[in-house]
């Protein structure tokens, strides 16, 4: 969960490592700390801190570095406490190295290799460190390949080895590193982000694989030694689509951004009117020989999941789950070759999905997944992937990401629906246009944001906050009440309505906040009925409503009103109302709206 990056060429590394981890700062922000290889000097310098990256810059800038080669780290704490000491980089005699992933038994590395004395530091990372130089002889390669043999855990490593001026060496297991050279020279990074305002070519490091970087040229090897020829992908991410754009943060950024990038994700996978996956490589057969599907996700992406099982349930009437990605091992799944497990992730990298993919896998299931990043470890894995076409996502609580999928997942749900006879192709087309409508409508809601700013302000100081909804609604509400939490430190739940009854009114006293959605049709009188319940024991209602079903309810309630579409894409709208719920208290807090304390964006330990 930390970020990395290695640069070797013909510039001074000092703005670049900085600049990068900036912009890794979203996988960690304990602390941070940059190597540089001093080749005049002959000796690798090391400046590190707990804090930020602009603490660690603070530092920097008060140094003379000139190097042109160098590694950075940002630390979300696994080992040992946030401070100095713990930060990275760690250097043990001629060996320099930072480390994502969390080795398993560095305990009795410690004990087997007599490292106790030597060690300064509370991390298993140091460790390697040190292992590394025990076997160090001045053969970079030989060193890498006797400790790796004796790991056991998921890493990435960088290493620079103060005898070999100007080449960083990297090899990783589980944990990704990615890697280009382009006319500045050759860069790796632990996420596409940091690379690509340099260019829009790389490769992902295969595991077990010994990287050499060198300033004019990529050396990549197996652990025989064999040269192997790197696999380059490209993004089509624009070169500086990681920055802000004039933007205070990076969250507001890519909420503006997420009508286009649904543009992006649908506008590919749809001919004359229906879904169409051909140019994914997904055959209709995926969809149709299995007789149930299971969704394994973490966080925001199962939510998006929920969604999906909502509409397949509904529309397809075929048996779907969702399940925790983190639990999914453990609790015995049922699971055989007619099951298709879908794997949901902004990254790609989420640890636990990964491993409740490759578990799937064994069972003889047919794998697809939902990413957004070319190349990334599950997308490698699953039999089939979809892309989402996001572009990269900074701010840690995900927007744009979100969406995304779900828009996929429409159109997924689509697909099935007309494969399996439940829906005409008439009716798949009306289903499609209408998913082609979202962007329009998210632009309204974005244009509305002011508003819904107003309300934010009304809830700025509750310690306590609750959301209540059914159906669709409820699921909804899960994603945004996760987002108020993530984001503002306000303690949100989120219940289906009905439920209110069975123990959760017992926490509505006056004045208490309680965020309503009331979007479905169907359902729209149970959810009032609940939202006077809460109203008559004194709770304070902001409800969120779509267009068509407001009525005179603004005599009564506080509302935000929602641009009328199809009931079962009130979700999108909806979504992007919360997340600027979200965003507005937190920005009026002041708080770094990018960066929520003890969270990182990508999850890549268990």
């Amino acid at each position: 969960m930390c970020g990395i990056i290695g640069y070797t060429g013909s510039n001074c590394v000092k703005d670049i490592l900085l600049d990068a981890l900036s912009l890794l700062e979203y996988r960690g922000y304990d602390s941070a700390g940059i190597a540089v290889n001093e080749e005049e000097k002959k000796k690798t310098e090391i400046f590190k801190c707990a804090g930020r990256v602009s603490d660690l810059k603070a530092i920097c800038d008060t140094k003379q570095i000139t190097a042109t080669c160098g590694i950075g780290h940002t630390r979300w704490a696994t080992h040992g406490g946030v401070n100095d000491g713990n930060a990275h980089p760690h250097q043990q005699g001629k060996v320099t190295l930072v480390h994502n992933g969390i080795i398993e038994n560095y305990r009795e590395l410690i004990a087997d290799y007599d490292l106790q004395d030597v060690l300064r530091s509370e991390t298993d990372s140091e460790v390697v460190a040190a292992l590394l130089n025990h076997f160090y002889q001045g053969n970079p390669g030989e060193a890498i390949r006797k400790t790796v043999s004796k790991l056991k855990g998921t890493f990435a490593f960088v290493i620079l080895f103060e005898d070999q001026p100007g080449v960083i060496y990297s090899i990783r297991n589980v944990s990704p590193i990615v890697a280009t050279i382009c006319k500045e020279g050759a860069m790796l990074a632990s996420d596409l982000t940091a690379l690509c305002r340099f260019t829009n070519e790389y490769f992902v490091v295969p595991e077990y694989h010994i990287l050499e970087l060198h300033k004019d040229c990529i050396l990549l090897t197996d652990l025989q030694g064999q040269k192997v020829e790197p696999q380059m992908l490209s993004v089509d991410w624009e070169l500086n689509s990681a920055g802000k754009n004039g933007y205070p943060f990076y969250m507001e950024k890519e909420m503006m951004e997420q009508p286009d990038a649904i543009r992006r994700t649908i506008e590919g996978r749809i001919m004359n009117g229906l879904p169409d996956f051909t140019g994914d490589g997904v055959p209709d057969e995926l969809f149709t020989n299995c007789e149930r599907i299971c969704v394994v996700a973490c966080g925001t992406a199962m939510h998006a999941g929920l969604v999906a099982q909502a509409l397949v349930k509904s529309m397809v009437h075929v048996p779907m789950e969702v399940e925790l990605a983190s639990e999914f091992m453990y609790s015995d799944p049922v699971i055989d070759e007619k099951t298709l497990v879908i794997a949901v992730s902004q990254s790609g990298e989420t640890i636990d999905t990964l491993e409740a993919l490759r578990y799937a896998k064994r069972q003889g299931a047919k794998c697809l997944s939902i990413i957004n990043v070319k190349g990334s470890s599950i997308a490698r894995e699953s039999d089939y992937v979809l892309y989402t076409s996001a572009g990269p996502e900074i701010a840690v609580a995900s927007t744009k990401a979100y969406t995304t999928q779900l828009s996929v997942f429409h159109l997924v749900v689509a697909k099935m629906a007309m494969l399996r006879g439940a829906y005409t192709e008439k009716q798949a087309k009306a289903f499609v246009q209408e998913l082609q409508r979202v962007p329009e409508v998210l632009e309204t809601i974005l244009e509305q944001r002011k508003d819904i700013h107003v309300i934010a302000k009304k809830i700025l100081e509750a310690k306590d906050l609750f959301m209540i909804g059914r159906g669709l609604d409820y699921s909804i509400l899960l994603e945004g009440s996760l987002k108020l939490k993530e984001v503002s430190y306000i303690h949100s739940e989120a219940y289906a309505s009905g439920e209110l009854k069975h123990g959760p009114i017992a926490l509505i006293t006056r004045n208490t906040p309680v965020v309503a959605a009331v979007t479905q049709e169907k359902i729209m009188s149970k959810e009032l009925s609940n939202i006077k319940e809460v109203k008559s024991r004194g709770a304070d209602i902001v409800l969120f409503i779509k267009k068509a079903l407001a009525g005179d309810l603004h005599q009564e309630y506080q509302l935000i009103e929602l641009p009328d579409m199809q009931d079962v894409f009130m979700v999108f709208p909806t979504s992007v109302a919360l997340q600027l719920l979200a965003y507005y208290v937190s920005s009026d807090k002041g708080f770094d709206v990018d960066k929520p304390r003890n969270l990182a964006k990508v999850v890549t330990v268990e």
